[in-house]
């Protein structure tokens, strides 16, 4: 059963949307209201109020992402949990912690094109920045509303689609040298001060997009890199930073910046 108050707001959206999602996703749908809530941004509701200032307002989709971010930790963890058994506790937070980031969450988000199923603001079109939160938070909705619909265990089958595919990049990342990590020690060392990070570049379509980082100390530009997400990119700067700071033949002593 649709809420009555989407049918009523019939100019403001396409009332076969959260349909047209469910067969894109393969999912099934008992009650699209739940779907309907989880693709609504916050940003849109004031045209909606604008435009219809008698009727009541349907919600945003924010209490859904919050449950879909309760429902997205459990099915990681319980997953985690059974795929890797010799692995220790802080291991599984730190593969846990990497699953549910949002920039994970904003590439599985653009995988399956769920920006082109939103109601947004207009403004919220403008930046990338605000594009990528909405994106993130938008995929922990619909997590909530599969559950809520279709019930936990399709929404358990949404999510490991892209936790079972990723599983092993995410484990191997982790069992990786960690450049940042590696850099952070090196100056915090030397100086008691660590790097900051700067992304300079972003390039491409919403699902390849190239970040461009720089790796700076007290101002100056220690490496840059490139990478898929801004947190490679950064891995990639700073991996950059140590092999141009390890080839200085007169590194500097700690009273002086690198």
């Amino acid at each position: 059963m649709t809420d009555p108050i989407f049918e009523t707001i019939t100019t403001q959206f396409d009332p076969d949307r959260p349909f047209a999602l469910a067969r894109h996703l393969g999912i099934p749908v008992r009650d699209p209201a739940f779907l309907q809530t989880a693709l609504t941004h916050r940003s849109v509701l004031h045209e909606w109020t604008a435009a219809n200032p008698d009727l009541p307002i349907p919600d945003s989709n924010e209490r859904l992402e919050f449950l879909g971010d309760a429902f997205l930790g459990l099915i990681v963890a319980e997953e985690l949990f059974h795929r890797q058994p010799s692995a220790q506790e802080g291991q599984l937070t730190s593969w846990r912690v990497s699953f549910v980031r949002a920039e994970r969450l904003v590439s599985w988000a653009r995988e399956i094109g769920l920006g082109d199923f939103l109601y947004l603001g207009t403004g919220e079109k403008i930046t990338s920045g605000a594009r990528d939160r909405m994106l993130a938070g938008a995929f922990e909705a619909l997590i909530g509303a599969i559950a809520l619909d279709a019930g936990v265990e399709i929404a358990r089958g949404f999510v490991l689609r892209f936790v079972e595919r990723d599983l092993a990049e995410v484990v191997n990342l982790h069992e990786q040298p960690n450049p940042k990590g590696s850099l952070q020690e090196l100056l915090q060392q030397r100086y008691r001060e660590g790097p900051t990070y700067q992304i300079v570049g972003i390039e491409g379509p919403d699902h390849a997009r190239v970040f461009t980082a720089e790796a700076r100390f007290r101002g100056r530009l220690l490496g840059s890199g490139e990478g898929g997400s801004k947190r490679d990119a950064e891995q990639a700067a700073a991996e950059d930073a140590l092999a141009r700071l390890r080839a200085e033949v007169d590194w500097p002593d700690h009273s002086e910046a690198p």
